[in-house]
């Protein structure tokens, strides 16, 4: 009898300790699919805003003759991030791209015709609601990856994360080094 209830309770203690292996590790997968679903939604982004870029060249080209070299660096930017895959080097660059179109959306104001282009004002509106987009992603990106290294840095998930290879992921901001390797110069 005694025996009996021995092999009952090691049998249940085994059923739990399986169950919570599978929710934790369940759990854990849906973050990771979380953030890789974030990081999928902002190079969607990056991409339409770099689609958008050379459009605006154009369009501003004729009417911007002394401001070549921010046109420059802006299309040297757009090939950078469309290239790189690094995460870090994409949020350098995605930092650069951003100042680069304020400066540029700056220096329209001294353009009266540039102002007024029907062409110009579109893709204005249009870059800006991206940067907008881009901020709330880059902000849903970051807390994803919060939530997911805090569970696989607590316990008991990070018994799971430890025997399963999780690892950390990386939040996109833009490290001194990348900023150095990005060689647009402002």
């Amino acid at each position: 009898m005694i025996f009996e209830l021995c092999i009952i309770s090691i049998s249940i203690m085994l059923v739990v300790f399986a169950l919570l292996t599978i929710f934790l590790y369940n759990g854990l997968i849906q973050l990771v699919n979380t953030c890789n679903k974030a990081w999928a939604n902002m190079e969607v982004l990056l991409k339409q805003r770099s689609n958008e870029i050379p459009n605006l060249i154009s369009c501003v080209k004729g009417y911007m003759k002394h401001e070549k070299e921010t046109l420059e660096l802006l299309t040297k930017a757009r090939s950078m991030i469309l290239q790189d895959q690094s995460l870090t080097r994409k949020a350098a660059v995605d930092d650069v791209m951003t100042h680069l179109l304020k400066t540029l959306f700056a220096v329209a104001e001294d353009y009266p015709e540039l102002k007024a282009n029907e062409n110009f004002l579109h893709l204005q509106q249009r870059l800006t609601g991206l940067e907008n987009e881009l901020s709330d992603r880059r902000e849903f990106f970051n807390d994803a990856v919060m939530i997911y290294n805090t569970r696989i840095q607590s316990f008991p998930d990070l018994l799971i994360a430890k025997v399963f290879h999780f690892n950390p992921k990386t939040y996109f901001k833009a490290t001194k080094e990348d900023k150095q390797y990005i060689k647009v110069n402002l």
